[in-house]
């Protein structure tokens, strides 16, 4: 396989790079985060070396759930500017050579939203069934609450409709009804707009919510996957490299429904839930035991599809497909104080805190999410090492403002920081001790390391592109996996624990070209290690230590 063949899948070898409008730059001095203020850093963004803009959502709401109660699908929140400058934006990002995707969150809608305001209202208006109503109160059945503890069940009472409606967020939040028609035709009079201002494509929100047809009574009986093919049939006809990347934590087997068919026809991307919470256990046990486990149980996808890796979002770090156990090993190990946990099942901290600010250990996490088989995706600020406020309501915790100076306000307004969406930390994770402007002029800084570290990813497709495999070694916090592509190797290597190790790992002599093997080629410091036994290659590694090893056969030349 060539990159003649690959060289349009543009989300296999790129990196995105989540951020808040709300809460990244204000360009007007009102203590809110703005377009304006966006459109001023795509330099920045550019110049670190992200390809992919995942931009949170920025559509009119009450901001009861930071911005996931939508008034207005077609919109800009008035706060954050208009359409003429998020088309500024795009435009500038296109200009960098940045795409730009946006949340699409089409499960449920604001009570607010005039589509519910006209449904309760009148029985006969066309937006009734556009929702789901009950005249009596369901058993929520095998349906579970997302937020447990906060919402008091998934059926809520409207006096004006004089019905039960379905929310399997919160009650302000009521579930559009996917089996109608006319919502999936609005659906894709949405994603049909942003495409036209220039998105390359969507993050879906809740996507087996979305397309969760249990409570809707009448709902047809088709395979509800109808429905994301449907989706991804028309943005790919509208707009070719348009993507669609999915929130969908479930197992990986049922995980792998949700990118179609053999060929691939639904989602083009999925958050790989199950190996972003092995590394957690396995940071707490310092044993790579947990993600060798994970990465084995990764089904394989179709040609045009890729795994989303991650360690940190804008939710809580949810960790509910691990052991009840294994979820107490980390709790322990990284949030062991009640006011740290949320909904029983996550922490709301990022991740320089609870690794109590070892950079080593720091570097070594990152270094495995960008050597992972799949697409790495940042949270804005974990390039400087941001941490989390605690005193902000649980998940405001960890989508604090920006840090971009030593200046009051961080940096990112003039107003004054109590009118700011979240407070900002304090201590040795503040603004005083972490920010952009500092880190860019020292060259060991996370920052410079970041950069250098996302270079290096892009250079090297066989991470972005190939099929990967875990390598057996004789340490246990030693994970070694290997990506293959067009008669290409990489050897990645990552020790979880605080001492350093001497590891031996074993080509495989099954594979083309192993037997060739005369050296690996470092490409993170840019030595260079002899093989005289592909049998048996032994290597050292520092504390927390990782390298990048690119294999070389004979007659293949070093490249820089």
């Amino acid at each position: 396989m060539s990159i003649r063949t690959t060289s349009d899948q543009w989300w296999k070898n790129g990196v995105v790079y989540c951020l808040d409008v709300e809460t990244f730059l204000d360009g007007d001095g009102d203590g809110v985060g703005d377009l304006a203020g966006l459109a001023d850093r795509i330099d920045y963004l550019a110049g670190i070396g992200v390809t992919t803009l995942w931009l949170m959502p920025f559509y009119p709401t009450p901001d009861r759930d930071d911005g996931y109660d939508i008034t207005d699908f077609l919109n800009v929140d008035g706060r954050l500017g208009d359409l003429g400058q998020f088309v500024e934006v795009v435009r500038t990002a296109h200009d960098r050579g940045l795409r730009v995707i946006i949340d699409l969150v089409v499960n449920h809608t604001s009570t607010e939203h005039p589509w519910f305001q006209s449904a309760r209202s009148d029985p006969a208006s066309r937006h009734r069934d556009w929702y789901v109503w009950s005249e009596d109160k369901p058993d929520d059945g095998e349906m579970t609450e997302t937020f447990p503890g906060e919402q008091g069940g998934l059926w809520t009472y409207d006096r004006k409709a004089k019905q039960y409606y379905l929310h399997r967020f919160y009650a302000h939040q009521p579930d559009l009804n996917i089996a109608n028609p006319a919502v999936r035709d609005e659906i894709a009079r949405i994603v049909g707009f942003w495409m036209q201002l220039g998105v390359s494509g969507f993050r879906v929100d809740a996507v087996p919510f979305l397309i969760e047809t249990e409570g809707i009574t009448g709902a047809p009986e088709v395979d509800p996957h109808r429905y994301l093919k449907e989706l991804r049939a028309f943005i790919s006809r509208r707009k070719g490299e348009a993507i669609l990347l999915g929130e969908v934590n479930l197992a990986p087997e049922e995980q792998r429904a949700f990118f179609g068919d053999e060929d691939g026809d639904e989602l083009h991307l999925v958050f790989n839930f199950t190996v972003m919470q092995s590394i957690y256990l396995a940071m707490a046990r310092q044993d790579a035991g947990p993600v060798e486990e994970a990465m084995r149980s990764l089904p394989p996808v179709p040609f045009d599809s890729q795994w989303a890796t991650f360690l940190r979002n804008h939710d809580e770090l949810t960790l509910d497909k691990l052991a009840d156990d294994e979820r107490q090993e980390v709790f322990d190990a990284f949030g062991p104080e009640p006011d740290m946990q949320l909904f029983g099942r996550g922490l709301r901290r990022r991740l320089p805190p609870m690794l109590d600010g070892d950079v080593d250990r720091l570097k070594m996490a990152y270094s495995l999410l960008f050597s992972l088989p799949g697409t790495p995706v940042l949270f804005y600020g974990e390039e400087i090492g941001m941490g989390e406020n605690l005193a902000a309501d649980e998940r405001e915790a960890v989508r604090t403002p920006m840090q971009w100076s030593d200046e009051p306000g961080a940096g990112f307004s003039t107003a004054d920081p109590e009118g700011f969406p979240n407070p900002i930390p304090e201590g040795e994770y503040g603004p005083l001790a972490v920010n952009v402007v500092d880190q860019r002029r020292d060259p060991e800084s996370l920052l410079n390391w970041f950069e250098r570290l996302i270079r290096r990813r892009r250079e090297t497709p066989e991470l972005g592109l190939g099929c990967s495999k875990v390598v057996d070694n004789d340490v246990p916090a030693v994970l070694a996996h290997r990506c293959d592509w067009d008669g290409a190797t990489v050897i990645a290597l990552h020790n979880f624990a605080p001492e350093p190790c001497r590891v031996r790992i074993r080509l495989d002599a099954e594979e083309d070209g192993d037997a060739d093997a005369v050296a690996l080629q470092d490409l993170l410091d840019g030595g260079y290690h002899e093989i005289d036994d592909p049998s048996e290659v032994t290597l050292e590694l520092d504390r927390y230590g990782y390298r990048w090893l690119r294999l070389l056969r004979r007659g293949q030349r070093r490249m820089p």
